[in-house]
């Protein structure tokens, strides 16, 4: 034997029936929040900031493996 039973209703009135808490509210203040720090480190960052970070190591990394190569390839090179 089967029984279905189809109920009607909005998450609230369901949250409710179960005892679940409303936490809407502190959901709202939670987005808040997060947006209020995304915009205020939006400010901080700028392209000129953000490409100095990336690009730091990068000639210093070129140079490396510019000396590998040439390790590699002269005579008597460990060849590694």
């Amino acid at each position: 034997m089967k029984i279905t039973f189809n109920i009607d209703c909005t998450p609230q009135e369901a949250r409710s029936f179960f005892g679940l808490p409303d936490v809407a509210p502190m959901q709202d203040r939670m987005l808040q929040e997060m947006e209020a720090q995304m915009r205020k480190n939006m400010g901080a960052m700028d392209m000129e900031n953000l490409f100095r970070g990336f690009l730091t190591g990068a000639g210093s990394g070129m140079e490396r493996w510019q000396e590998m190569f040439r390790n590699a390839i002269k005579p008597g090179g460990d060849g590694a």
